[in-house]
């Protein structure tokens, strides 16, 4: 399709070097001489860019613009003026102008605004795609030599990357290949955690070792506490992937400092298990025999599981000879109400030394969208839950609470997550008996049976550092994409959890989490 271009400007004779020039280009141009000619023309006809005068007899440049704006508001106007003054520089751009040239403009200028107005899209869509296929290659080659924990995180990082990239690019059609690469990049990551996990949690701090949840408050919390000029706030936002954390993190980089880090999940990647070892710095199996009456054998949900949060923190800042100024300050928000209120009384805790606080909205969502076909329909794919996240965070209570923590001298912010999820497609038939847990991607219980292609099994939990529940107990973890559905009635609810965001078994999604450091600018 041809892009019509107008030209408004009272020399146009004049400039009918770069009018021959668009045309030769594939460009169709219209010209006027003033403001009223241009709004008439406008009126008449849809064009895709404008380039407008800033100085012409009549009704002015900036006149025009608006007039132009009011019938129009989307279409891109470029100013072409003779003057460099700041002020008319930022009339122009409080008016709503797309650029602007300074006379006497040169025929690369004017081709290089068609191309970026007209072409933009079209051409930043190409070099993507071609951006995309040589990273393709890449990510595949290094599938081959058998990446180390680093090198995943980056390989996780680099298809983060291009979801994001494609986000903006929706005429680039290369989702269904991306997608294919994360299915196969996932497959080779749980065969990756299945031979090394139990290295890992027994060589904890090594080199040989990711970071795990264990270490994170005390690699990156306590080390601001002890030191700490300002009040220090940890924020554990439940079921925050790297994806949604990058579209949040726009919203923030002109109030802080920031920096990432990244940190591999325990197993099982969920709340009751995940945020207990967090805030304790211990796995689970070594809450139970060290505090066992802050660790339930009740129900694997986060009211009987996760009542004693603040209770293991403390006792972590104890083993770890921390001593706070004032009294350590814990919140859970669960319900907007609580968060308005949090974010209304932020002030009052300037003088705090160390406040945590865990948000479940996320999680929320991801619950909310697995029972809500309203939501399904907002949120039909990863792109839109994305998209659903930042619209959340947007308008959110979270949002402006860190707003007036930036505002506090020397604070600090660390934000972190207990576990990611996954977008789950296919289902993987379990067998085991009626008191096993009724959870989608992990399970434990007694005679637990599942192909061992979709799934880890562990025979004897303590191996995992995990508590053993009978003698009998075993888990299993599911790996990829999957979730775990029982025989019965397994077509009902094979169709009935399909393309619902889960957690507590293995993947890039789950598994690879961000912690965020952030200083106010204050």
């Amino acid at each position: 399709m041809i892009k019509k271009i107008l030209w408004v400007d009272d020399e146009i004779e004049l400039l009918r070097s770069h009018v021959i020039l668009l045309t030769q280009k594939g460009y169709e141009v219209d010209t006027v001489t003033n403001g009223e000619d241009a709004i008439s023309a406008v009126t008449e006809k849809q064009f895709d860019l404008i380039f407008l005068d800033e100085m012409m007899a009549g009704m002015g440049g900036l006149e025009t613009l608006q007039k132009i704006k009011e019938i129009n508001a989307n279409i891109p106007v470029v100013m072409v003026t003779k003057s460099e003054e700041e002020s008319l520089m930022n009339d122009a751009i409080g008016s709503k102008i797309s650029d602007y040239l300074i006379k006497p403009v040169v025929p690369s200028q004017i081709l290089m605004v068609c191309k970026k107005f007209l072409e933009g899209k079209k051409i930043s869509g190409e070099y993507v795609a071609k951006d995309y296929l040589q990273d393709f290659n890449q990510i595949s080659h290094k599938l081959l030599d058998q990446p180390d924990y680093n090198e995943w995180v980056d390989l996780y990082l680099k298809l983060v990357n291009w979801d994001l990239e494609l986000d903006t690019h929706p005429e680039v059609d290369l989702r269904q290949t991306l997608t294919e690469q994360k299915k196969e990049c996932n497959k080779e990551f749980g065969k990756f955690v299945e031979s090394n996990y139990k290295k890992w949690i027994n060589s904890v701090g090594s080199s040989e070792t990711p970071m795990l949840t264990t270490q994170v408050i005390e690699k990156y919390v306590i080390p601001h506490i002890k030191k700490s000029e300002g009040p220090v706030f940890f924020f554990v936002l439940d079921c925050l992937r790297v994806d949604q954390w990058n579209v949040m993190e726009n919203h923030l980089r002109d109030l802080f400092h920031i920096s990432r880090d990244y940190y591999y999940a325990i197993l099982p990647t969920a709340t009751p298990y995940a945020r207990n070892s967090l805030f304790s710095g211990l796995f689970p199996l070594e809450i139970e025999q060290k505090y066992p009456s802050l660790w339930s054998s009740g129900k694997d949900d986060e009211r009987s599981m996760n009542k004693y949060e603040k209770d293991l923190l403390l006792l972590l800042l104890q083993r770890r000879g921390v001593k706070l100024n004032n009294e350590l300050k814990y919140l859970k928000i669960i319900d907007p109400d609580v968060g308005r209120s949090f974010d209304q009384n932020i002030h009052s805790h300037k003088n705090t030394h160390f406040m945590a606080v865990v948000v479940n909205f996320l999680d929320m969502i991801a619950h909310g969208r697995s029972d809500s076909e309203l939501l399904k329909e907002i949120a039909p794919d990863e792109s839109a839950f994305r998209s659903l996240t930042e619209s959340w965070f947007r308008h959110s209570s979270l949002l402006s609470t860190l707003k007036s923590i930036s505002n506090m001298k020397n604070a600090k912010v660390i934000v972190t997550t207990d576990h990611g999820s996954i977008r789950s497609l296919r289902g993987a038939k379990v067998l085991g008996d009626r008191e096993a847990s009724s959870n989608l991607r992990f399970k434990f219980g007694r005679n637990l049976k599942v192909d061992d292609k979709h799934a880890i099994y562990v025979k004897n939990p303590e191996e995992f550092k995990l508590p053993k529940r009978g003698i009998t107990t075993s888990y299993i973890f599911a790996k990829e994409d999957y979730y775990f559905v029982y025989p019965t009635d397994y077509h009902k609810y094979l169709s009935h959890y399909k393309d619902t965001f889960q957690h507590g078994g293995v993947s890039l999604e789950e598994n690879i989490l961000p912690v965020i450091t952030m200083e106010s600018k204050e």
